[in-house]
């Protein structure tokens, strides 16, 4: 995997996927992020560069993949609980895409820690 350092600014959530990302909040310490994926839908190949706290307001089975089309994670194998009302830490995701599979909407706030 390469370094967050190294990915492409272009491929930031807010640049290379708008239509599934809003900022609510953002400074030099954090951005706050509103994201959702409707069902069927899957986003552009997109990169979150920092750590974050996320809390899922709406759920539904996905699958995340590299930018090569293979499967780094699908919610349908995962131990982690991935209920609305949970809060959970990610790291910072390399260039991925996420398709929502399932008959759910996807919604999740996302608090990015800058660094």
């Amino acid at each position: 995997m390469s370094n967050q350092k190294d990915w492409d600014e272009s491929l930031d959530a807010m640049t290379a996927a708008p239509e599934h990302h809003k900022i609510l909040l953002e400074n030099t310490q954090v951005r706050v992020l509103d994201s959702w994926i409707k069902p069927g839908e899957a986003t552009p190949v997109h990169t979150h560069r920092w750590a974050s706290v996320l809390y899922i307001l709406g759920t539904s089975d996905f699958v995340r993949y590299d930018t090569d089309g293979n499967v780094t994670f699908d919610s349908r194998q995962s131990a982690k609980n991935l209920e609305s009302g949970t809060a959970l830490w990610a790291p910072p995701l390399a260039p991925h895409y996420v398709k929502n599979i399932g008959d759910g909407e996807i919604r999740v706030i996302s608090v990015e820690l800058k660094d």
